[in-house]
């Protein structure tokens, strides 16, 4: 068995799956959410959460972070 991922482009590709599916040819699930939405959703849920710093600041953080690593 596949999966794969249609964009239906016309009212009657639509019928046409579903005349396969009922022949038990496919089989047919809905999506209660489009994939690429929530993925958007969940950038613009974070943007602006972090304040913006001097570069050198971020500097000196990463070092302190590899160094404790050492």
């Amino acid at each position: 068995m596949q999966t794969i991922t249609l964009d239906i482009l016309d009212d009657n590709a639509l019928n046409l799956l579903k005349d396969l599916e009922a022949l038990n040819v496919i089989r047919l699930h809905k999506v209660k959410e489009d994939r690429r939405a929530r993925a958007t959703d969940a950038i613009k849920s974070y943007k602006g959460l972090m304040t913006k710093q001097p570069l050198e600041e971020i500097e000196q953080q990463l070092k302190d972070l590899r160094n404790e690593w050492d």
